[in-house]
């Protein structure tokens, strides 16, 4: 049984196989569609039709009945075909299959060829067999199938010519026409297959045809075989059948696959092959067209950068949609196609990860077979605000109030969708327009409810608020006033927040070092408050007292204009410290009335200090929770100093957890953005953190992060095997079905100062330099026993990172028997792929320039060129996987010989 289970599809977000197969021989000349199956089906897809292109949809039917289904629907089908024949004189049939008919087992090429011999008058008449079950895939690989059918049927070798051959995937008549033009303009001779553009959009005709009048020849497709080119405007016939393909293996036509010309690029492209292949410059009108269509990307820009669009429909139609989007700056945040298609994530992923990375978002969707639910759910999830796709997302559009952009098929709830152009540079124009002015539109409708409701009428509900509270005798006045506060101004505030928001990369935050003490024990801590030469994250170099933060505050201000977060992590607990904390935040509060407050906790103290943490402004807190069942906290808890008394094992884990969920509740009341970090450590948690997410979401937590464990010398879990980034990926992806994650964390130091990308702590750093070392003239011998050396890292914690795939180095000094770490120091990627593997010397002699100054590099693997190239100049090379403090000290000692042995 398990082999035949499927998801179930709620609201599928497809058509059925025959709707596609229907739809391609309506681009065939004097052709008929028949269906082998029940009448519903038939009335099924011509209502879809007749709707979307509201013109009349004539499909036969075999009609088959239960009789039919039980003893076979031979007799039904042959009958059909005659009627069909003697009121439609066709000189083209094609039969498509539904499920009925597949599933019962029908023969229909037998039941043609017995047609045929018991009918020969209507040999002259090409009857095409198309399978197409509706279960066996959706409209677009039946639209895919048909043409395939209906080329190897009809054609037969024939003496070569001049035409080309022109197969398209799924397109509204109007760019049908605009293809044609386009063939026109260059003057080719060419076969179009299929030709929808006069008989699904047709001209007023005062008598009704029976029969498309227009479209592709019967006779023109039987010498395709002949064309001396096929070009096929697909990008997924590698897993459909391929009418190109075909005629290239069985009669010798080469062919050039192309993508649809939705984007700039691959408008480009075709202009460049229809050039080539007819000899003639491009002309002018077209030149015109893109210098309109790059004006317009231009003028649309501004606001495109806002759009987080989710593209649902046929793959082609999303993958070209996609490629346009991301050429304008549009994040497809979701990308989606009821069909299953092979290389669609692969294909798209690659499309969409350039722009995901350029505005830093780790979190987006591409997704095969899939219903509208599902899109529903990832487009709240994600944060949809712009659809785009045919009319059957207009529910979520009305549910979730994003703007729909309605193109591809059906569309069912406006007029014209006929007539909707995207291929071309004019079709992208419009296109790209209207997906602008959805974004526009809602900017336009909203904004005056948004000042409305920011300057006007949250400080009137502010009033009533306290007008209510003190008609209320015994509620918490200050609770309900300082919720209404919070309300007012969190949204902004996350915006700004480098932590808790993925998109505010170009904000700074500052960790002030004001808390050394800690009152609990982790296994995988070791606390060296006193140790300024510790550079691990989560730690300092140095502690600071209240006045000395303020100090260095009021200076990192002035040269770091973009900092927006004042953050307290450590490099003990926050709370712990809370006298320093206060006073701190305090002192800057007075100076700055916007600066947003954060700080991180364990939150053992929580419940104690929630209040005062209202009342001081803070608006952001991260809770450190890593268990929910006291008998795996016991195991990751030395012990839990509470009110001056020390608890150990579970008893320890019981009391810290019962002071975090009621923390936790309490600042998720109060209107606190509340994060939790869950530290992953296998064999203990690591099966377990789902339920911690989950119960973070019933207290009311806005985000969990889920950690690497970093394995800190001489603790309880210095050996414990390390989760991979693999793993951790999953887990997140699992417990991101339940609440949101982060995927940005970078695990800073405690005095970490910049943004998350850049870290210039070290610049404000009065005290980096090891205190014994005579700053004017050190001695000769501790000079030589000083290094500099450039580390491979993606954590920031191991040396885990391939040295072509780098893009930043960590520098660190060896002085003094410490590795200290200095700064961080961007540089292009040595290897970025196969194309660009000519352009490798000068890269490697940009990286020469920017570590030119290092005596060794760290990494965890290195080509041997690289590596050759990097001894010649005098920078040594080592290979490792450990952490990178351990890593540089080695690499010192081994520095230190290597210069012994010269001298």
């Amino acid at each position: 049984m398990r082999g035949t289970l499927v998801n179930l599809n709620v609201n599928p977000c497809k058509m059925c196989m025959p709707m596609g197969a229907v739809t391609a021989f309506y681009g065939i000349k004097k052709c008929m569609s028949i269906l082998h199956g029940s009448q519903g089906c038939s009335t099924y897809i011509r209502r879809h039709m007749a709707t979307h292109y509201n013109e009349p949809v004539d499909i036969a039917s075999s009609s088959l009945t239960e009789e039919g289904t039980v003893y076979g629907g031979e007799q039904n089908l042959m009958k059909g075909l005659k009627n069909l024949i003697a009121i439609y004189e066709p000189e083209v049939i094609a039969v498509e299959t539904t499920c009925l008919a597949e599933t019962i087992g029908e023969d229909i090429e037998r039941i043609i060829d017995k047609f045929y011999e018991e009918n020969t008058a209507y040999q002259g008449i090409e009857i095409i067999p198309v399978p197409s079950a509706g279960y066996a895939g959706t409209q677009f690989e039946g639209y895919m199938k048909a043409l395939y059918q209906l080329v190897k049927k009809v054609t037969v070798p024939t003496n070569k010519h001049e035409k080309i051959n022109v197969v398209t995937s799924l397109l509204s008549p109007a760019d049908t026409r605009y293809l044609k033009e386009l063939l026109d303009s260059f003057s080719l001779d060419y076969i179009l297959l299929p030709d929808l553009s006069d008989n699904l959009d047709g001209v007023y005709k005062p008598q009704y045809e029976k029969l498309p009048s227009k479209g592709t020849d019967i006779k023109e497709v039987k010498i395709m075989s002949g064309s001396r080119f096929t070009i096929e405007l697909s990008s997924f016939t590698n897993s459909n059948p391929s009418v190109a393909e075909y005629l290239y293996d069985t009669y010798g036509v080469p062919y050039k696959k192309c993508n649809l010309p939705v984007s700039l690029r691959d408008n480009d492209s075709l202009l460049k092959l229809l050039a080539a292949l007819s000899g003639m410059p491009i002309p002018d009108k077209l030149k015109e067209d893109k210098g309109r269509f790059l004006d317009a990307m231009v003028d649309a820009h501004k606001y495109n950068g806002e759009a987080r669009v989710a593209v649902y429909g046929e793959p082609d139609f999303v993958y070209s949609t996609v490629r346009l989007c991301v050429e304008n700056g549009i994040m497809p945040i979701l990308a989606a196609t009821g069909s299953k298609c092979g290389s669609f994530k692969e294909m798209l992923k690659v499309e969409i990860q350039e722009v995901a990375d350029s505005y830093f978002i780790e979190e987006y969707r591409i997704l095969n077979d899939v219903d509208f639910q599902t899109i529903e759910e990832y487009s709240r999830e994600l944060e949809v605000n712009v659809l785009i796709g045919n009319s059957d997302g207009r529910r979520i559009s009305e549910k979730l109030n994003i703007g729909l952009v309605r193109r591809s098929f059906p569309i069912h709830d406006r007029v014209g969708g006929q007539r909707l152009r995207t291929i071309g540079y004019s079709g992208a124009l419009s296109f790209l327009d209207d997906i602008s002015n959805v974004i526009l539109s809602k900017k336009e409708t909203s904004f005056r409810e948004t000042l409305y409701e920011k300057y006007y009428k949250g400080r009137m509900d502010k009033k009533d608020t306290k007008s209510s509270v003190l008609n209320r005798k015994g509620a918490d006045q200050s609770m309900v006033i300082e919720v209404s506060e919070a309300e007012k101004t969190i949204a902004e505030k996350t915006a700004t927040h480098p932590c808790f928001n993925c998109g505010a990369n170009d904000y700074a935050r500052m960790h002030l070092p004001i808390a050394p003490k800690c009152n609990i024990s982790c296994n995988y801590c070791v606390r060296k408050y006193d140790c300024p030469n510790e550079s691990r994250p989560g730690v300092t170099t140095q502690v600071l007292n209240p006045k000395e933060a303020f100090i260095k505050y009021k200076e990192v201000k002035k040269r770091v204009p973009n900092l927006s977060v004042i953050g307290i992590a450590g490099p003990g607990d926050a709370l712990a410290n809370f006298d320093e904390v206060k006073e701190t935040l305090q002192l800057i509060r007075e100076q700055d009335k916007n600066v947003t407050f954060c700080l991180s906790t364990n939150g053992l103290m929580l419940p104690q200090y929630a209040t005062d943490l209202v009342e001081l402004g803070v608006s952001h807190v991260t809770i450190t929770m890593n268990a929910v069942d006291p008998v795996i906290g016991g195991k990751i808890y030395k012990y839990v100093n509470f009110m001056g008394v020390n608890y150990f094992g579970e008893a320890a884990a019981a009391i810290l957890l019962s002071n975090q969920l009621t923390g936790i509740k309490m600042l998720a009341l109060k209107g606190i953005v509340c994060k939790v970090n869950i530290v992953m450590i296998k064999g203990i948690n690591d099966t377990h953190i789902p339920e911690v997410v989950k119960k973070v979401k019933e207290l009311g937590g806005s985000i969990t992060n889920i950690m690497q464990l970093i394995p800190v010398k001489d603790s309880v879990f210095e050996d414990l095997p390390l989760v991979s980034n693999q793993e951790i990926m999953a887990m997140r992806k699992r417990c991101g079905e339940t609440m949101k994650q982060m995927y940005h964390c970078k695990q800073c130091r405690a005095d970490a100062i910049g943004t998350l990308g850049n870290d210039v702590s070290f610049e404000f750093n009065a005290c980096h330099k090891t205190e014994g070392i005579n700053q004017s003239g050190a001695s000769s011998e501790n000079k030589e026993n000083n290094f500099q050396v450039a580390v491979a890292t993606k954590s920031g914690m191991l040396v885990d990172q391939h040295f072509g795939q780098v893009s930043e180095f960590y520098v660190y000094e060896y002085l003094n028997g410490a590795a200290i770490f200095k700064e961080r120091r961007s540089i292009e990627k040595y290897c970025t792929g196969e194309e660009e593997c000519d352009a490798k010397e000068d890269k490697i002699t940009t990286i020469m320039k920017v570590i030119g100054d290092c005596d060794a590099v760290i990494a965890m693997r290195i080509g041997e060129a690289p590596k050759t190239k990097l001894m010649n100049k005098g920078i040594q090379v080592f290979i490792t996987y450990d952490r990178i403090e351990d890593s540089v000290k080695k690499a010192a000692s081994q520095l230190s010989k290597f210069r012994l042995q010269k001298h």
